[in-house]
């Protein structure tokens, strides 16, 4: 079994946090010494694993006082969910991005797991690697139908 790395740590101490309050607020010096990490680390945390995408909602304030704060967004229904990817959704979407907005409509029991594995196997980059540059543009349009018919029956 693989050893998690440090913004595996990070990323499961802030999501278990996060299982017991609505919201995590935190300050990245505090949790960088907590891991014996540069505040840079838990930047990187943050802005990769707690994205919009992913569910989180990420609030910072900058100077003496400042502060991170990390909420779970609680969608009130399927078509909320739907309606929040599509307000995100720009023109180019990375195969990266796309596996986040397909695990969130996964983990809020939008899609099966199947339909979640063939959206992606549709968007991966070895189906669109003859797309070249308009890959993102491609894959983009692709979620963006994939959303607008799970809206409907």
């Amino acid at each position: 079994m693989q050893t998690p790395n440090m913004s595996d740590l990070i990323e499961n101490y802030l999501k278990n946090v996060l299982t017991s309050q609505e919201k995590v607020e935190i300050r990245r010096s505090e949790i960088a010494d907590r891991f014996n990490c540069v505040p840079s680390q838990i930047n990187y945390v943050i802005n990769t694993r707690f994205t919009v995408q992913q569910g989180y909602l990420v609030e910072s304030k900058r100077g003496g006082g400042g502060y991170i704060r990390i909420m779970k967004v609680n969608l009130v229904s399927d078509i909320e969910v739907i309606h929040s990817l599509l307000a995100i959704l720009q023109e180019k979407l990375s195969a990266k991005q796309a596996l986040h907005m397909v695990h969130n409509l996964y983990e809020n029991d939008i899609v099966s797991k199947r339909e979640a594995e063939l959206m992606l196997v549709a968007m991966d980059h070895e189906v669109l690697v003859h797309a070249e540059e308009k890959e993102d543009l491609i894959r983009s349009q692709m979620m963006k139908e994939f959303l607008n018919n799970l809206k409907y029956e």
